[in-house]
């Protein structure tokens, strides 16, 4: 399998082709809101103030930009999927006012330096070229800036679901899992050239549902990496996968037999610019 640093511009951008669909199918909206409080502990992680200027890169439904603007501060949500708009609906009618340029994080189209802090929860850390996207978010944080992120962990509850799914349907050409972002040694990579200081901190945000199938129903229905795989399987294939992910969920599950309770694993990261 190729590095993705030696992969082509050609076979990069047909994997952020497929990317952009999956990310939009379903109702990424019905989960990502289940994460509001991710995007409001980045935030106060990164002591983000009035008079930050603050970008929210592969923002998606607004798992950090709404906490922004709560906070007051000049927001601008940026992604490259314009049908994910559920955050910008919630935006104005708590009448907050976001900016939402559609870009791609691994070419932002923002000057060099134009904000303060640069946020990303559970989205840059599936650009195709990771190399790539750090280089942008290092780009356009002034020095002395903050660069806040959340990121699955490998051995975590998503990490792992990744792993079930692409057993079932191979992910694009790439040897870099997103859950790589989720690990010290791989950020450190990223961004220790030009970095000044990484405080990283381990947190588990959990699930509540009513059963196991009931988060395979809308997993399936609404998550647009799992709705891909279950539409990309024959009847025997989806069979399968369902059978696994029930047995991922049982190997996460902590709340005895009332109902579904799932740990999931994150990375929170702040990042400060040297």
């Amino acid at each position: 399998m190729q590095p993705i640093a030696k992969l082509s511009r050609s076979d990069r951008e047909t994997i952020k082709v497929h990317q952009q669909p999956a990310w939009a199918s379903g109702d990424l909206g019905r989960v990502e809101l289940m994460l509001q409080i991710v995007g409001e502990l980045l935030c106060q992680a990164v002591d983000l103030r009035w008079c930050d200027k603050v970008l929210d890169v592969a923002a998606g439904n607004g798992r950090s930009f709404l906490a922004a603007a709560r906070r007051f501060a000049e927001t601008t949500s940026t992604d490259c999927a314009p049908e994910l708009d559920r955050g910008l609906r919630a935006a104005g009618a708590e009448g907050l006012t976001v900016l939402t340029p559609v870009t791609n994080a691994e070419n932002l189209r923002f000057g060099d330096g134009d904000f303060d802090v640069a946020l990303s929860a559970f989205g840059v850390m599936f650009a195709p070229n990771q190399r790539c996207a750090a280089v942008e978010l290092l780009r356009v944080v002034k020095p002395g800036g903050r660069i806040g992120l959340a990121n699955w962990t490998p051995d975590g509850f998503f990490g792992q679901l990744f792993r079930v799914t692409g057993t079932f349907v191979p992910p694009a050409a790439s040897n870099a899992s997103p859950a790589a972002w989720g690990t010290e040694t791989r950020l450190v990579e990223l961004f220790g050239p030009r970095a000044s200081e990484f405080h990283m901190t381990r947190k588990k945000y959990v699930f509540h549902y009513l059963s196991a199938e009931h988060w395979i129903g809308l997993f399936r229905r609404y998550y647009g990496p799992v709705h891909q795989a279950f539409a990309a399987l024959d009847a025997p294939g989806q069979k399968a996968l369902h059978a696994a992910l029930l047995e991922l969920l049982e190997k996460f599950h902590r709340g005895g037999r009332d109902g579904l309770i799932v740990p999931a694993e994150y990375l929170e990261v702040v990042i400060w610019r040297a």
